[in-house]
């Protein structure tokens, strides 16, 4: 149960605020670590600002999303990303890699993959790494370079999450609240015509930090509240009468709150241009150049390896593996 979970106790936090903290301070742990070795001056402008770490982080949580979207076998919900999660276990890997990880130390494309790749076996997905890296659009030699990048991160992802490996979504909570409507709110009649206007909602909270900071249940209802009140349907009864809250107005007052907070989280996000991606996509990929070598860790920690690491035609046409080889149809 949630309430009993890792996820309660060390991935709810309590603002963005405090999100916002950790994400600056992995970045300036990794400042202070390139710094220290002598590679580059404190304000160097090689580096990336905490600002647009996020920027990438948001693009590269998009291109997880879509990977899973269109795997094949296709992924069962508590895996996939899109649709019927708040971003599934994969996306909840990611966010949480990079509250305490740079990009600069560990490439997002790589982190990315990894991540999906360890919500499969956690959430019991049978999929042999054959056919994990047959979704990426490689050579033979190309895919097998690419698992062994993914099976070497593994660990470390595991280590990093702190070997909290369970994730709760909101999709289990999200059936329940659509059982409860129908046994007991007969003011919906069809309960089940909110169903496409929550996934949808689910898929834009996915993309923003409300996983890291509401209980999957809090994102469920607010989910079908939202679908209802665009469909013009009042649920306050609902919250009043089914759940109870009526004699409790703090409770319901609370809830309303969170409700709110939520919608305008998911409201006032807005996804990565796709010109300031390309600029800082440039400028991540130079903290990993090997000239600057600002990667502290070994070079095979890095999301590409040598120049040889894919071959499409052949040894003599060797190209750097990139974003648009994750998918065949993105």
């Amino acid at each position: 149960m949630y309430h009993n979970s890792s996820q309660k106790r060390h991935w709810t936090f309590g603002s963005e605020e405090q999100l916002a903290r950790l994400r600056a301070d992995a970045n300036r742990k990794f400042r202070c670590k390139v710094v220290a070795n002598g590679k580059v001056l404190p304000n160097d402008p090689v580096f990336l600002e905490p600002n647009e770490e996020m920027t990438l982080c948001k693009y590269y949580e998009k291109r997880l999303l879509e990977f899973c979207s269109v795997f094949r076998p296709a992924m069962p919900r508590s895996v996939v990303v899109s649709c019927h999660s708040d971003g599934g276990t994969a996306c909840m890997y990611f966010k949480r890699f990079y509250l305490n990880n740079s990009i600069m130390e560990y490439h997002p494309r790589i982190i990315m993959l990894t991540c999906a790749f360890l919500a499969c076996k956690v959430d019991e997905f049978n999929v042999s790494s054959p056919q994990f890296v047959g979704n990426l659009r490689e050579s033979p030699l190309g895919q097998e370079k690419a698992l062994e990048q993914i099976l070497e991160y593994e660990l470390l992802l595991i280590q990093q999450l702190n070997f909290h490996l369970i994730v709760h979504n909101p999709y289990r909570p999200f059936e329940g609240f659509l059982i409860d409507l129908k046994t007991r709110y007969p003011m919906l009649e069809n309960p089940e015509v909110l169903r496409k206007t929550t996934d949808d909602f689910l898929n834009r909270v996915a993309l923003t930090d409300a996983p890291l900071l509401y209980t999957p249940s809090q994102i469920a209802l607010t989910a079908i509240l939202s679908s209802a009140s665009r469909a013009g349907i009042s649920m306050e009864s609902y919250l009043s009468e089914s759940l109870m809250l009526k004699e409790n107005r703090i409770s319901l007052s609370q809830l309303l709150d969170i409700m709110k907070s939520m919608r305008n989280l998911v409201k006032k996000y807005e996804p990565p241009r796709s010109e300031e991606v390309a600029v800082l996509k440039q400028k991540l990929e130079r903290c990993h150049s090997a000239e600057l070598a600002l990667n502290v860790i070994t070079k095979k920690r890095k999301g590409y390896e040598d120049d040889d690491y894919v071959s499409k035609k052949s040894r003599h046409e060797e190209e750097e593996w990139t974003d648009d080889d994750l998918v065949d149809s993105l």
